[in-house]
């Protein structure tokens, strides 16, 4: 289980994608979750990641400042993704 940065709320790693900040100050959606670097966690939940983007979540967390064409490229990411889970995921 892991902490949503955005809601607070907990849920399991595989509902979640992880945003890593890396020793140069980069930060990147980290997909395989292995990156090294300071991690945080946004549900995979369009509506959250526009969220983060309206409170520039991010440049909170990691104390950056980030360009919007960030939080775009996680939008997509994260509505990609979200797709994927609706299509494939048949629990």
């Amino acid at each position: 289980m892991r902490k949503d940065i955005v809601t607070g709320e907990m849920a399991p790693k595989k509902q979640l994608v992880r945003i890593v900040r890396n020793q140069d100050q980069e930060v990147s959606v980290d997909p395989t979750g292995k990156k090294s670097g300071r991690g945080a966690y946004i549900s995979l939940d369009v509506a959250v990641a526009q969220r983060a983007k309206k409170e520039r979540t991010f440049d909170h967390v990691f104390g950056v400042k980030l360009d919007e064409q960030f939080y775009d490229d996680l939008i997509a990411y994260v509505d990609h993704q979200q797709a994927r889970r609706e299509l494939f995921d048949h629990d």
